[in-house]
């Protein structure tokens, strides 16, 4: 059998993480390699108890976005595992504080969600970069939102939420970045839509809708599309809407 597809999503015990895990779990001959926080929720048990394809498994490994220790001690886990290559990382794990307005957003918020949002996946990509470099073609992938994009923020008013969206924005400044500093790698950044998460329900409602639009479901497989038809040469170093597949402002 050829040597498995080893795809690395962040934050997979619930929501777009969860879904997109259990997308590549349908898929035959995959690794797939999951951080969580906490082994013990029952989110984590189903996930665990997920059937999955033929040749195909599941890895937990322990990741706290504010940890600077975990990464390395995850990465200990893999290659202990027998895993030596990793074809596709997605960060997708991130924080979204209580929204405030900006004259109001306290520093601590402020610095919270870029050590979360920002220099987390940094992190994780200086300490992942290795096995990436093992891989025929690899990719990386970072889930972001239009609300970090500076040339949308008097379109869609992400004025409103300050903290995550200036997070969100130095989150899409260092994915440029490796894209630049990285010619051997594919390079995107993903806006997932307005989805029926809380965080995307609380920003639905202000707008006037009820809940978001977009269900997990259509989020994740939106942005699995992506993932399979990125390229260097197309897609890398660019901000893609995943429902749309469009290109985005950065």
């Amino acid at each position: 059998m050829a040597s498995p597809v080893v795809v690395f999503i962040t934050g997979v015990s619930k929501g777009i993480g969860a879904s997109l895990a259990r997308i590549y779990l349908n898929r035959p001959n995959h690794t797939v390699i999951g951080s969580i926080r906490d082994d013990t929720t029952a989110e984590v048990a189903e996930l665990k108890s997920f059937p999955t394809a033929n040749g195909t498994k599941l890895l937990l490994v322990h990741i706290d976005s504010g940890s600077l220790d975990d990464p390395k001690k995850a990465l200990t886990k893999i290659q202990q595992a027998g895993i030596d290559h990793i074809d596709v990382v997605i960060a997708n794990a991130g924080g979204y504080p209580t929204p405030v307005a900006l004259d109001s957003v306290e520093r601590r918020d402020l610095m919270i969600c870029f050590e979360v949002n920002a220099a987390a996946p940094l992190l994780l990509f200086q300490t992942f970069k290795p096995l990436l470099q093992k891989a025929r073609e690899p990719k990386w992938i970072a889930i972001s939102t239009t609300a970090g994009s500076v040339g949308y923020i008097g379109v869609i008013g992400s004025h409103i939420l300050p903290a995550y969206g200036a997070s969100k924005a130095a989150l899409n400044w260092l994915t440029q970045s490796i894209h630049f500093t990285n010619e051997w790698l594919t390079v995107v950044a993903v806006h997932p839509g307005l989805v029926q998460t809380n965080p995307g329900n609380w920003v639905a409602r202000k707008v006037g809708l009820e809940q978001a639009p977009t269900t997990i479901e259509e989020s994740s497989s939106s942005i699995v599309k992506v993932v399979d038809g990125a390229t260097r040469k197309d897609t890398s170093g660019k901000f893609i809407d995943a429902l749309e597949g469009t290109e985005l402002l950065w």
